[in-house]
């Protein structure tokens, strides 16, 4: 079984953090895993966020900045205080990217859950590059959440703030893809939840269409070990067409929680080439994205 033992949640207390650090506590509670909260005052940019505005200038203006902004990662970390699991809080300055980065490289962080912010997850416009900046760069999976399309109820456990119910998982079949799948199958096991595993034919063989689909489907099924379905559902899918949109499609028609894509290391996460699948489900899909890098160091 895949062991998390540290999640990082970088915070700026916009609606996409407040979500973001639901899933961060759900899965620190789901792996009983040590759940970290950061705030970073970037000092060139952020001189006045609006938790805070100092009336006096200098050094007390960092001061009353750190204060505002403790007081505000207790309130959210107040919310959640259940369960023992009790977030380790921590407010640094610098430029964010680069001190969320070193934050996670420093303790030795296994997954690190941040918001995105506008309706298209990461857009650049909107969102700058924090995001970006830390998917390419980033020393474990990044989840990088947004506000999704439908919500989630979980009367069962109510101080529980995420229930996954349904996965999406999406593969070419490439060792990077194998190495998102010990995410997807462990998620879906934590929750017990119904695994939909999705590969997309860019192109419909003219000859032998069908009896490719089929031999791609029993591939996929092939993924799952059989100890594995008594604690979920896995089923599979393959579809023909532009793969981002395909992934969205099934997203969107399975109402999919999350959806787990893997990328080829962290210099294959560049734009260039992150931009044309994950990055486009990552800025249009309707659900949040764990996106794991093929050189992931897996904990078992």
């Amino acid at each position: 079984m895949l062991k998390i033992a540290r999640i990082l949640c970088p915070v700026d207390f916009f609606e996409a953090s407040a979500k973001a650090y639901d899933y961060a506590y759900s899965l620190a509670l789901r792996y009983e895993a040590k759940l970290y909260i950061q705030h970073v005052i970037d000092l060139l940019v952020g001189a006045y966020p609006y938790y805070n505005f100092p009336d006096v200038a200098g050094n007390s203006i960092y001061v009353d900045l750190n204060k505002g902004a403790e007081d505000r990662l207790r309130q959210m970390v107040s919310h959640h205080a259940t369960k023992g699991i009790q977030a380790e809080m921590a407010v640094h300055k610098g430029f964010v990217p680069d001190s969320i980065l070193a934050f996670a490289q420093n303790q030795h962080a296994d997954l690190i859950v941040m918001g995105t912010h506008g309706r298209r997850g990461l857009d650049r416009l909107v969102m700058g590059s924090v995001t970006e900046h830390v998917l390419r760069r980033a020393p474990c999976p990044v989840l990088a959440v947004r506000r999704p399309s439908h919500d989630f109820v979980n009367p069962e456990q109510p101080e529980e703030p995420v229930r996954l119910r349904k996965i999406l998982f999406c593969t070419d079949f490439s060792k990077c893809a194998g190495a998102a799948m010990k995410y997807a199958l462990s998620l879906a096991q934590e929750y017990n939840a119904e695994l939909t595993l999705l590969h997309v034919v860019e192109e419909f063989p003219e000859q032998k269409g069908r009896v490719v689909m089929e031999e791609t489907r029993r591939e996929l099924e092939a993924l799952v070990p059989d100890g594995a379905r008594n604690r979920c559902t896995a089923k599979a899918a393959v579809r023909v067409g532009k793969p981002y949109e395909e992934i969205i499609q099934v997203a969107i028609e399975q109402q999919s929680d999350l959806a787990v894509l893997g990328v080829r290391g962290r210099s294959a996460a560049d734009l260039a080439i992150f931009g044309s699948t994950t990055h486009r489900v990552l800025q249009l899909g309707p659900c949040p994205v764990l996106v794991v890098q093929e050189n992931v160091n897996l904990l078992e």
